[in-house]
């Protein structure tokens, strides 16, 4: 797995290059989309999270599997991800050193997500 791979995004107006490792969520706002990086970096793109979900696939190669989405609007890195509460519909996504960001998702993609990440810690 390529850690540097940069995702590139394109208008007509703008141009964003942004290492994959480096993007911790983005959420949907209607026909945008928000990114949220490491770095504290907020970007809007003028394209919804579904054009989104597949520019991401079609730039990461197949076993880079560390996009998922979770949802109708939010897609997290999964390597970010260090606390899950269903009941709740609170998710931590943080680094555990520089970044901490709470986001919330639905009961059951939050359950889905918690029993995925159970199996896969199962199989290590």
């Amino acid at each position: 797995m390529l850690m540097n791979r940069r995702i590139v995004f394109t208008t007509s107006t703008e141009l964003l290059r942004i290492p994959a490792d480096t993007v911790v969520y983005i959420t949907a706002d209607g026909n945008y989309s928000a990114i949220t990086l490491a770095d504290g970096g907020n970007y809007t793109l003028t394209q919804q999270l579904g054009h989104i979900e597949r520019h991401i696939a079609g730039v990461l190669q197949r076993d880079d599997n560390r996009f998922i989405r979770i949802g109708k609007s939010l897609i997290v890195n999964r390597d970010f991800i260090t606390f899950i509460n269903p009941q709740r519909q609170k998710m931590i996504l943080s680094d555990c050193r520089s970044f901490r960001h709470e986001v919330s998702a639905s009961k059951e993609a939050l359950k889905a997500l918690k029993e995925l990440l159970d199996k896969e810690a199962q199989n290590e």
